[in-house]
């Protein structure tokens, strides 16, 4: 079983910057082998892909949506994948999700390809 917990949400103005932090733990959690991803759910509506790390942290992935403006990373000493959000706009606002893939699977920005899921951390920016 893999747990994860996700910290630096916040209220923040429109082109503040926030970091998000999830910390993976778990007796036979790997992290440098596992794929992970960054989701969102806004009120009404369906979660949504917004980054994803490839297992090693070669390869980032990024919705359009976010694409320029957030940046993910992972840190395997800490266990610890990153999501740096700058230039934040109202349309962002939603809770953020942080997923693994303990199994190192090739991204595919579906959700259904993460066995474990965060709790979530609210982001809201205001215009």
């Amino acid at each position: 079983q893999v747990q994860l917990v996700e910290s630096g949400g916040g209220l923040v103005q429109a082109g503040d910057s926030l970091r998000l932090a999830c910390a993976a733990s778990g007796r036979t959690f790997t992290f440098s082998t596992s794929t992970m991803g960054w989701f969102r759910q806004a009120p009404g509506k369906e979660r949504e892909f917004v980054a994803g790390l490839s297992r090693n942290g070669r390869t980032a992935y990024y919705s359009d949506s976010v694409k320029g403006r957030f940046t993910i990373s992972g840190d395997d000493t800490v266990n610890t994948v990153y999501l740096q959000m700058d230039d934040l706009k109202p349309e962002d606002t939603a809770v953020y999700f942080c997923a693994a893939d303990s199994g190192g699977r090739v991204f595919n920005a579906d959700r259904s390809q993460f066995d474990s899921w965060g709790q979530g951390t609210q982001v809201t920016v205001s215009s």
